[in-house]
């Protein structure tokens, strides 16, 4: 993390001097659009909406925000109507996956439209476009599953043979679901059983549905000693879900992801044990910055880990106040 925050330092002192020395009272406004992902209050959307809106302050662009609901099909037909305004970047969410979404970066570019992506890596476009401006700010899907799953094991106390419950989006967003895959496959080399419940897209889209899920589940597998939910806004809802099942804090341990005043309430109840914290506000932030610098001075796509902290009761003081501002 220091090394990210070093960079971003770095940067902004690069560009206030150039943007100092060289800009010109007729030259013309950047133009972004950025694509949040989720609906506008979401638990994640939020943190990285946060970040962007930093990033066209100190940069003083003009950024339209695109809200899709966290759904593929509507990112792909947002994207098509983006393409038509012309905009200097574009900075998107990879979920759709490079099948769908490549043939239309291809089409961006060809037009000298930036594009670069956050959350959810295109590995195909990046690898294409890279000399171009295309970089990626998010966790290795991959890796940060297999992380928060082996966490998990380990801080539920699991065995071999018992029983966990994965819910995620292996099924349905090819890039995104690596790491529900990477959760899995953690849990599957320690011997555990797991069951997988598919994310339906309703719930992808309003977390808030998803207590009847859980509550079905329960009463079918009793046994379960691990629920780990791929998705933030669950996450952050979980708590409610099992209060009303009339479960007790510790009847399960439930391991998620990313950070938000109701998850933070969650580990401080001891409703949610873990959480990877992939910190959504440089996923706003940096695409910006990254269009920004590709526009101004033709510098290549930066490839941006954000981290993959884990957070539970041990640590969760240092970053309460931050979750309260949307920002951690």
């Amino acid at each position: 993390m220091m090394r990210i925050r070093y960079l971003i330092i770095l940067l902004l002192l690069f560009c206030s001097f150039v943007k100092d020395g060289y800009a010109s009272e007729n030259e013309k406004r950047i133009r972004i659009v950025f694509f949040t992902g989720g609906s506008e209050g979401g638990s994640l959307t939020s943190i990285v909406y946060n970040g962007a809106r930093l990033a066209q302050k100190d940069l003083d662009l003009d950024v339209e925000y695109v809200w899709s609901g966290w759904k593929s099909a509507t990112m792909i037909s947002q994207f098509k109507k983006e393409l038509l305004s012309k905009p200097d970047g574009i900075a998107i969410m990879g979920h759709p996956g490079n099948k769908d979404f490549g043939p239309l970066i291809d089409q961006a570019i060809q037009q000298g439209i930036i594009v670069t992506s956050q959350n959810a890596e295109l590995p195909i476009s990046e690898v294409k476009y890279k000399d171009k401006g295309f970089g990626y700010v998010g966790t290795d899907n991959y890796a940060a599953g297999f992380r928060l799953g082996k966490a998990a094991f380990q801080r539920a106390g699991l065995a071999t043979g018992d029983l966990a419950l994965v819910w995620g989006l292996l099924l349905s967003e090819p890039s995104r679901g690596l790491r529900t895959k990477g959760v899995i496959d953690a849990l599957e080399k320690e011997k555990v059983r797991v069951n997988y419940i598919e994310i339906a897209p309703t719930i992808n889209s309003d977390a808030s549905l998803g207590f009847p899920v859980i509550k079905k589940y329960m009463a079918e597998n009793p046994n379960t000693r691990l629920i780990v939910l791929d998705h933030g806004a669950l996450t952050a809802a979980s708590p409610s879900f099992f209060k009303a099942a009339r479960m007790s804090p510790g009847d399960v341990y439930v391991a998620g992801f990313d950070l938000s005043p109701e998850t933070v309430s969650g580990i401080e109840e001891g409703w949610i044990g873990a959480v990877l914290d992939q910190q959504p506000f440089l996923q706003g932030y940096l695409p910006i910055l990254q269009i920004y610098l590709t526009k101004k001075f033709g510098f290549a796509g930066m490839h941006i880990d954000t981290g993959a902290a884990i957070i539970d009761k041990s640590n969760i003081n240092f970053v309460i106040s931050l979750a309260q501002r949307g920002i951690r």
